[in-house]
């Protein structure tokens, strides 16, 4: 399986480096994983509605140059379906014996994601009603996907 992650900006801090980098270990074992990263807009205080759209269809753009017409596209939005770390990982199985080689998860930016790639996508998940910082959720799902791949395999995992 191939497992693309699209994300919107830059990690800068290197705590959250040092995490993504170790959980692109650790997933070398279990599936081909590819990070890529999409520009992210300078967002100013106050921002108007009109600006808004204009950052969020500029990012937008951005992803849809990196999402392959082939791939089942996985959105990260506060809307979306919630999952245990047990219901994830069967719905990863499910998709590889259903036949689907490879899945993209997208993270949008500070403002989320513009309605095209949220159109785009073939599911949308939510890992909380909080909202995180794009960088931490990068992490965060890693280490789900890691989690995942762990429980499919039936190897121990920390509950």
């Amino acid at each position: 399986m191939k497992i693309t992650v699209i994300a919107v900006g830059k990690v800068k801090e290197k705590f959250f480096r040092e995490a993504v980098e170790e959980y692109e270990k650790r997933l070398g074992r279990y599936c081909k994983l590819e990070i890529r990263e999409a520009a992210d807009e300078k967002t100013p205080d106050g921002v108007s509605g009109t600006q808004k759209e204009q950052i969020l269809l500029r990012e937008g753009e951005r992803i849809l140059r990196f999402l392959p017409a082939d791939a089942y596209v996985v959105t990260l939005e506060i809307e979306g379906r919630k999952f245990t770390s047990e219901t994830f990982a069967g719905e990863i199985e499910r998709l590889g014996i259903s036949g689907v080689s490879h899945i993209v998860f997208v993270i949008g930016g500070s403002l989320g994601l513009h309605n095209t790639i949220k159109k785009r996508a073939d599911l949308a998940v939510s890992f909380s009603d909080m909202t995180f910082p794009h960088q931490l959720m990068r992490v965060v799902l890693l280490e789900q996907i890691y989690r995942a791949y762990r429980i499919i395999n039936g190897e121990p995992y920390h509950k």
